[in-house]
């Protein structure tokens, strides 16, 4: 496992040469296609599909529209939060813009060239290349630290074991009031209903990002609490 913990920029600022400035353009659409897909990203991107297109499982980075629909509402009193999946960094970015302290994000890659690229953008934001069915042994939270995980990993491409392994670990990984936010291209929850019930999730659509490309919902997945 390689933990990459990056120091080389300032936090939500945009190096020269690097990364752009993700924030959606609020209620203004010009200018909204050089935002969100721009040739940093799309670089990045490309050269990691290439390599393995189904590990990517998309067809274009998260938008600024379906990155600020995911964590809307969010501020720096939701850390700690994990990440898994989070690719050329969009969420990443949206969760700073957030306020969220950068101390208080984990990301877990699978892609080691995503996770050194991401290390080098963003600043004290400790970034983990790993696969992310070994959540409970990767988070530096510990068990039952995280208050949120936001989860970018196309989970209807994968083995449903996998994704059990997965959606386990993320609740070993969660307070016991903890959200899972996710996202799909589809209009049903891309958990299935075996795996919901088993790990007792209630899930419920909380956006619709017509505007990213392809258009994408975003869920919120908690467990049932009994005996309240």
């Amino acid at each position: 496992m390689l933990r990459i913990t990056s120091g080389q920029t300032e936090c939500g600022c945009t190096p020269q040469g690097g990364a752009p400035n993700l924030r959606p353009n609020h209620g203004k659409v010009r200018g909204c296609i050089a935002r969100n897909i721009s040739a940093w990203p799309i670089s990045l991107f490309g050269r990691e599909w290439f390599r393995s297109p189904r590990s990517v499982g998309a067809i274009a980075p998260s938008s600024a529209y379906l990155a600020h629909a995911i964590t809307n509402g969010l501020s720096k009193t939701d850390g700690p939060v994990l990440e898994l999946g989070p690719g050329t960094g969009a969420f990443t970015r949206a969760l700073m813009e957030r306020g969220v302290l950068p101390e208080q994000i984990a990301a877990i890659e699978a892609s080691e060239g995503f996770a050194a690229t991401l290390a080098g953008q963003l600043s004290r934001v400790t970034v983990i290349h790993g696969d992310a069915a070994r959540i409970s042994q990767l988070t530096p939270f510990g068990p039952s630290g995280a208050a949120l995980i936001i989860c970018g990993l196309p989970l209807l491409s994968m083995p449903p074991a996998k994704v059990l392994r997965i959606l386990s670990g993320c609740m070993r990984s969660l307070r016991q009031d903890g959200e899972l936010r996710l996202f799909t291209y589809g209009p049903r929850c891309p958990v299935s209903k075996v795996i919901r019930a088993r790990l007792g999730l209630v899930a419920r659509r909380i956006a619709f990002v017509p505007m990213n490309i392809p258009p994408a919902s975003v869920f919120s997945l908690r467990q049932e609490v009994h005996g309240l």
